[in-house]
């Protein structure tokens, strides 16, 4: 059975005029060149005529790092391994954040046992006050009945705004004090808050599906914020990332479906792609790329989207077919 890769080839070949100029060429360079240099040149001119584009494969790489500082008690992953999303994989030390936390906690119990009770403390002068307007009443029925001197109700009357001023001062007092302690109240729990979100990134969540490339940090290795600990990849969907000519870019179009080649050996796969990305500017052509055009000198990049189905790799070489 014919692969995608000779159907193509043989497709390529039907043009009768351009077959005819092809087979004076090879004549002439047979007799010029010699036959081993014409071999490799007419192979390196299939591949030019059969594909419009090749590039190599890659995918989305993601690097782990620690958030806190601390000795790694747990790392349980190696490299090659398939991680999910929100899967925990090891364990930051965490015991000086909760001897902290502990500490903090007890701070606010002994700084909330120091709240005053503000009913409490100006019931007496309440009292005292409703007890002299009570007084001042009586005084007023006596000083009308010509019973009581005038200076008798003004003296319970001043009596009365002193009280009041005195309530005042002191419910001011019992504010600012209340209110200091609350503050310092929430600045203790804010600093908790802080701890119990470093406490959770003591634990080690994977953040994506994928495979485990490589694994930087061992267990019992001290981890410090920032420190690597694995690099991982989701292999499921790859990027073929190739190079066109500028004289291509008429032919192709975002969202456009493209057929990608790779090559194992013995086999040809054909893989269906869809053309994701096309680069805005032109850029030198890279050393280990071959474009339909080989003397052109500047190339726009593109990407390809494939679902890998195991068997294509980061940095495997890959062409295509618009």
């Amino acid at each position: 059975m014919k692969t995608a890769y000779q159907n193509h080839h043989r497709y390529k070949c039907i043009h009768k005029k351009q077959k005819i100029h092809k087979n004076l060429l090879i004549i002439f360079l047979g007799l010029v060149v010699g036959p081993t240099t014409l071999t490799s040149l007419t192979s390196c001119n299939k591949e030019r005529d059969i594909f419009d584009a090749t590039g190599t494969f890659e995918a989305t790489e993601v690097t782990s790092s620690s958030e806190v500082s601390g000795k790694i008690l747990q790392l349980d992953i190696d490299e090659g391994d398939s991680v999910m999303a929100g899967q925990r994989i090891g364990t930051i030390d965490g015991t000086q954040l909760i001897l902290r936390k502990k500490q903090l906690v007890n701070n606010i119990r002994a700084i909330q046992s120091r709240n005053p009770n503000v009913q409490k403390q100006i019931a007496v002068l309440e009292q005292q006050i409703s007890t002299q307007l009570q007084e001042k009443e009586r005084v007023q029925r006596l000083f009308d009945a010509n019973a009581a001197t005038g200076k008798q109700l003004d003296d319970i009357t001043a009596n009365i705004a002193l009280l009041s001023k005195q309530l005042e001062a002191q419910k001011s007092a019992l504010n600012v004090t209340t209110n200091s302690i609350t503050q310092d109240v929430a600045t203790m729990e804010a600093q908790v808050e802080q701890i119990e979100d470093q406490l959770t990134k003591c634990q080690i969540v994977n953040p994506l599906t994928g495979t485990v490339l490589v694994k930087y940090a061992q267990k019992h290795e001290l981890a410090t914020p920032g420190k690597p600990l694995y690099k991982l990849a989701d292999l499921s969907e790859m990027t073929l990332r190739a190079y066109i000519t500028s004289d291509q870019l008429s032919k192709i179009k975002l969202g456009q479906p493209v057929k990608v080649y790779t090559d194992y050996g013995d086999n040809t796969r054909e893989y269906p792609g869809t053309l994701s990305w096309i680069s805005a500017k032109s850029e030198f052509t890279p050393k280990n790329i071959h474009t339909k055009n080989e003397r052109a000198n500047l190339v726009y990049a593109i990407k390809i989207k494939v679902i890998n189905d195991g068997f294509l790799k980061i940095g495997m070489y890959g062409q295509l077919i618009f």
